[in-house]
């Protein structure tokens, strides 16, 4: 799959905060132009579709449809990856990826896209004013109103999912999630990058943060392939522990 990318155009807030780094991806083709008012050049977009050896073998196999989705988001986050690292502006997209990511986990935002009874040119109206005012490269507004035309919208937390995977196979990066009450300091995630960087060996960590009220205080940190690693330092878990030291069953702790 091929695509040309070119440079067009509410507000949307982001409700997470952004991810820190610490320094230390075949089936058809298809050729997609789309054409916007600016006329401005972007580099081509190449979509290479995955191979069947690819990550989506790992995963488990639900329908058609979901399979369907799992490889055209891959597809895109590979094409939107290789744009990025061609331009040298890999660091710059991964982080106006994870803009996105923020702006669709907005219900409003994803139920407005997927809505079939607003007019394309309003969904790219908005796409422009995302664009303002999350200044977003050229390359990833193109790549937006690429998934509006296409009607693909409704797949983009998969294509961030797998443009993670894409960022951090070319970086050498691991990436760490870590899930706090309230947000961590730079010297704390600092801190717990390291710790992982020891733990894994790897190059680079990335932390991306997480708010979750519910576990009283402390933190938990996730890591490894799709999260499979946990260190869980929160009070929840210690209650939870206790509890089940002293075989309290469904008795519910009041904190």
């Amino acid at each position: 799959m091929a695509a040309s990318l070119q440079q067009t155009p509410i507000t949307f807030g982001c409700r997470s905060p952004p991810s820190t780094q610490i320094p230390t991806a075949p089936t058809a083709k298809l050729s997609l132009t789309s054409t916007f008012t600016t006329g401005l050049k972007i580099p081509k977009l190449t979509i290479k579709p995955r191979s069947s050896s690819s990550s989506n073998t790992n995963r488990s196999h639900g329908a058609a449809g979901a399979r369907m989705a799992d490889t055209a988001a891959g597809s895109y986050a590979t094409a939107l990856a290789e744009v990025a690292q061609s331009n040298g502006t890999l660091e710059q997209t991964a982080a106006d990826v994870e803009k996105i990511e923020q702006l669709f986990s907005d219900p409003e935002v994803s139920a407005f896209f997927a809505n079939p009874t607003v007019d394309e040119e309003k969904k790219r109206n908005v796409v422009d004013e995302i664009v303002k005012s999350s200044e977003l490269q050229p390359h990833v507004a193109n790549f937006l109103n690429i998934l509006v035309d296409m009607k693909r919208t409704d797949i983009v937390n998969d294509i961030v999912k797998e443009f993670e995977l894409v960022y951090n196979s070319l970086t050498e990066t691991e990436m760490a999630v870590v899930t706090s009450v309230v947000q961590l300091d730079s010297q704390h995630l600092a801190q717990i990058a390291k710790g992982v960087q020891r733990l894994t060996g790897s190059k680079n960590v990335r932390i991306k943060t997480v708010i979750d009220p519910s576990l009283v205080a402390g933190f938990t940190i996730r890591y490894g392939l799709s999260g499979s690693k946990l260190i869980d330092m929160s009070v929840k878990k210690q209650l939870e522990d206790i509890a089940a030291q002293l075989d309290l069953g469904d008795i519910q702790l009041a904190v």
